[in-house]
């Protein structure tokens, strides 16, 4: 069809549908890539809500013959939901657990379930879902359905095919079907001639009862002691059953579903088997060697042991991992710079028991000559391991320049006991081709993850991605491994489906997809007829990196190459359930356009393909950018650290030198000044402010949402009530930094600082200083935060040091001393911007440190019983921790200090304020904060250190809520 009519039939399609139909640029760019190499533009994106959208979109495919794309969290790395027909992403609505049956041990889902909400639902009835992918906190069913995924504990539980016990959906027909285990004879003779299912029960019997067919499938596929297979359609599933061979498992196409990357049926429905909960003791034995041949070698000994896991880190990831905010915490267990790190997983009963195998398993390393420390992990550390592990994808991305880790030959699997020497065989391949590869992930399985560093910018980088691919596929074949062991074909691996399981079997597969889908509409161009491996790639060949003048530095790169770093792996996708800040608008809104990925992508896309002069300049791009909250979250969770409010930052800044700084922005950028004009009337400034009338009216004159209340102003500000008083003498000093924000809304809470600083023994020193910048940073107003930056650094870094730090009391402010400032100074401060950043701290920071060093110790509070619930800003959870908070609050004896488990409260400076953004700053309240407040009882103290999360609080709960430096004042003896 010419362009005009597809756009004709894709409107009336938008009107059937319940959900909705995008074919604006930005969603289809924002679909036109997953977590692959590839990149191509879909004809648009179908959200769909019901299950009669489902057959609405596919009757409309079947007559215009437009393909349908299957997508959840879009985290696959072979390019399955790349392609260009209708993406139809069902990870929003299709996300229920439909029932539990524990009796029988099993679950129906629908596709969008995420895999760990679904075991925190099972683990209430002592239910467990094994495979765990390292996407496990976003990884939905339907694309572990698809993929056929596996995850680091599939010695023991295999792969998701393993636990598929039904599959409801449709064929490509509209023909609502239900797979099972059954008899297949008997099923097709229930069958109406002639109708699709007939022809797929038919065909595919006849096929597999051919002698010849049978003899080529048992000796060119994969060996069946290598469980994880998914090279193609697996038909060999479907051989080996009892409908073919005796005494094997009852016949089901489920077994050919998992793994057909959603190329056959679109599932709606999928029963899984579950099983216990896995003994509750669990501890990891994280055993050094000196190089990977040697891991390899003792992985096999760790298998006599029936670990649980047995995972491989090379010395490049463990090196990337030291410049990793987040994982950098996570190291504590790894000893010098070993070659490679074994971690095994043990399970057990009872600590003993645990104990006693892991000191069986060093033993026998030791006996070997394998190894050279051994450290035994137990407990809370034991997530910290496994974060460290499953980090690894996305540290990749954090090379500088334009080298990454390429997936092009990460997913070979093959018999664990030939793995050592695939592995030697492997890089004696990519030393002959100049390339060199990091190691990590699924030893125990016989599968490593190995990624060759390539330029894909170039000719040369294009010629190595296929020539790479090639070699690795024959080495594959050799070993009569899987070429894929877990990531699927997709458009990645196709190409050498001939390769792997010869001509004959893959002409079998050929037919195998007409039979389900004749006409091409599911998924197209996937395992089969698939385009060459090296075409529609994510960057061209010869591909120029444009110049940019941009207001922040960005290390080793340019602003381009830090948004590139997001390889779309897709860690900005989590829900509530698991935790963490990253991406707030996304966990309220669970829109793909919300997460941190997009916003990246639509960056990469424009700062790459634009023809403006000022290539930031498109409204695409702001309407992305909109619903960044700017919470930080992202520059410490995201394991390849895009820093996307600092991005966001740079396009607003960039944006509007083209358009103007609206009204709104200029008046948020300059708080302070129009803080001091009003501190001269701060009665009336009140009275307005604290009459609902006149601030509703007030509200809307500036863009902010009337119901949103407005922070008052202290009767005397800060600065003033410190001019009138003298400081004490003691034997430490300490600078306080007087933030705009403490200064005329939290006056309060700075006097208690001051109190309560000189009442632990310091003197407290403060000076004339410039304001923070914090509000410019957020509204993009670069120039004038660059010179408070410069002005800052110029008067601190001649006072401040280790014996004398600087303290701050508002977050979200004295943290521009260690996030922006260093990126804004002028290149002849940027090491004194560096070296003062090192000695500037929280409050909270600082008394934790000076409880550390014995200088504050418990006898200096009372010994009241109170119970502390703490909120974490989210800048303070970026850039330090709540480790520090917590243990400061903990200086009162019989203080109990809890982590409320929210991510950001949905303030965010001016974001919730904003009439457009109201609501959603109040539902991302609502995720998780809101309701742990509400349900505590009124002698339950709320703590929050940053004014804005105080703020939104008191709006979303009506509760008070403290700043650390009045709980402990009010704490003091």
């Amino acid at each position: 069809m010419i362009k005009q009519e597809v756009a004709s039939v894709l409107a009336e399609l938008s009107e059937k549908l319940q959900g909705s139909l995008f074919t604006d640029t930005v969603m289809r760019t924002l679909y036109a890539t997953d977590a692959s190499a590839y990149r191509e533009m879909p004809l648009g994106v179908a959200i769909p809500e019901t299950q009669a959208d489902i057959k609405t979109l596919i009757s409309f495919a079947d007559t215009h013959q437009i393909p349908l794309i299957p997508r959840t969290a879009g985290t696959s790395l072979a390019g399955q939901v790349v392609g260009a027909g209708l993406v139809v992403d069902v990870s929003k609505f299709f996300d229920r657990i439909l029932e539990v049956n524990k009796d029988e041990s099993y679950v129906w889902v629908e596709p969008g379930v995420v895999r760990d909400v679904l075991n925190v639902e099972l683990k209430k009835h002592g239910l467990f879902f094994g495979p765990e992918t390292s996407t496990a906190n976003r990884a939905m069913m339907g694309g572990m359905l698809g993929n056929n995924s596996c995850g680091s504990n599939s010695v023991v539980y295999g792969s998701t095919r393993d636990h598929v016990l039904a599959v409801e959906g449709y064929l490509s027909d509209g023909t609502f079907v239900t797979f099972e285990a059954e008899d297949p004879f008997e099923t097709v003779k229930q069958l109406p001639e002639g109708s699709r299912l007939h022809t797929i029960y038919t065909q595919t019997l006849a096929a597999l009862s051919n002698p010849t067919n049978q003899q080529n499938i048992q000796s060119e596929f994969p060996k069946l002691s290598i469980k994880r297979r998914n090279t193609g359609y697996a038909v060999d599933m479907l051989l080996n059953s009892n409908a073919f061979i005796a005494d094997k498992p009852a016949f089901n196409f489920c077994n050919l579903l998992a793994g057909s990357e959603g190329t056959l049926c679109f599932a709606t429905r999928i029963k899984l088997h579950v099983d216990p909960l896995p003994p509750a003791h669990l501890g990891l034995v994280c055993a050094h060697f000196n190089t990977i041949d040697e891991a390899l070698r003792a992985n096999l000994i760790a298998l006599q042991f029936n670990p649980s896991a047995s995972e491989l880190m090379d010395h490049y990831i463990l090196e990337c991992t030291k410049a990793n905010a987040e994982q950098s915490q996570n190291r504590f267990f790894v000893e010098g710079d070993p070659g490679a790190i074994l971690v095994v997983e043990l399970r057990a009963d009872d600590a003993d028991s645990l104990a006693k195998q892991a000191q069986a398993v060093e033993q026998a390393m030791r006996a070997a000559d394998l190894g050279y420390h051994f450290p035994y992990v137990t407990g809370g550390d034991v997530k910290k391991v496994w974060d460290l592990r499953k980090a690894g994808l996305g540290l990749l991305s954090n090379l500088p320049g334009d080298e990454k880790a390429v997936a092009v030959i990460e997913d070979t699997a093959v018999d664990v006991n030939d793995l050592p020497a695939f592995i030697a065989e492997f890089n004696e391949i990519l030393t002959a081709n100049n390339l060199y590869c990091v190691h990590y992930a699924h030893a125990g399985s016989g599968e490593l993850h190995l990624r060759p560093i390539i330029n894909l910018k170039t000719e040369e980088g294009h010629k190595q991605f296929r020539h790479i691919a090639e070699e690795i596929a024959r080495l594959v074949k050799k070993y009569q491994g899987s070429l894929s062991g877990e990531h699927g074909d997709g458009r990645l691996r196709g190409e050498f489906i001939p390769w792997m399981v010869g001509e004959a079997n893959y002409q079998l597969m050929r037919e195998l997809k007409s039979w389900w889908d004749p006409k091409g509409i599911f998924n197209p161009n996937k395992i089969v007829d698939t385009p060459p491996m090296d075409t529609f790639l994510r960057y061209e060949a010869g591909q120029q990196t444009p110049e940019f003048k941009t207001a922040f530095r960005y290390k080793d790169q340019d602003v381009l190459q830090h948004a590139e770093q997001c390889n779309g792996s897709g860690d900005c996708r989590k829900t509530p359930v698991s935790g963490g800040t990253m991406c707030p608008s996304f966990m309220a809104t669970r829109n793909e356009k919300e997460t941190t990925r997009a916003r990246a992508n639509i960056l990469r896309e424009f700062l790459t393909h634009s023809s403006q002069p000022n290539r930031f300049n498109h409204k695409e791009i702001k309407e992305v950018m909109d619903l960044c909250l700017a919470c930080k979250g992202c520059k410490a969770e995201c394991p390849s650290n895009v820093d996307v409010a600092k991005l966001k930052m740079e396009f607003l800044y960039q944006y509007q030198k083209e358009n103007g700084t609206p009204l709104r922005s200029w008046l948020v950028g300059h708080f302070a000044t129009v803080s001091s004009l009003a501190s001269y009337v701060p009665a009336l400034y009140n009275a307005v402010m604290g009459t609902p009338f006149l601030r509703r009216i007030s509200n809307r004159l500036v863009g902010f949402h009337p119901d949103r209340t407005m922070p008052l102003l202290a009767k005397q500000s800060l600065w003033s009530w410190l001019k009138g008083r003298k400081s004490i003498d003691a034997k430490k000093a300490v600078y306080l930094f007087v933030d705009e924000f403490t200064n005329y809304n939290d006056a309060e809470v700075g006097r208690k600082a001051v109190l309560l600083l000189e009442a632990l023994g310091y003197e407290v020193r403060t000076m004339a200083h410039p304001i923070s910048g914090r509000s410019f940073l957020s509204k993009g107003m670069l120039d004038e935060a660059r010179k408070l930056a410069q002005a800052n650094v110029e008067l601190w870094s001649a006072l401040v040091t280790a014996d004398i730090p600087l303290v701050g009391i508002e977050p979200s402010a004295i943290l521009t001393f260690r996030d922006e400032y260093p990126d804004l100074v002028s290149d002849a401060w940027l090491a004194k911007a560096q070296d003062l950043s090192k000695n500037v701290l929280l409050l909270e920071e600082f008394i934790a440190s000076e409880a550390d060093a014995k200088r504050i110790n418990k006898s200096l509070f009372k010994a009241d019983k109170r119970l502390l619930k703490l909120h974490g800003h989210c800048q303070q959870k970026s850039m330090s921790s709540l480790v520090a908070a917590k243990k400061a609050l903990s200086l009162p004896a019989n203080f109990e200090v809890q982590l409320i488990p929210s991510g950001c409260c949905g303030m965010a400076g001016s974001f919730g304020y904003e009439k457009e953004h109201y609501d959603l700053s109040m539902q991302i309240g609502e995720l998780v904060l809101f309701p742990t407040v509400r349900a505590q009882g009124p002698e339950v103290e709320i703590v929050a250190s940053g004014t804005s999360c105080r703020h939104q609080i008191h709006d979303g709960t009506q509760r008070h809520a403290k700043h650390t430096a009045e709980i402990l004042f009010e704490a003091l003896a």
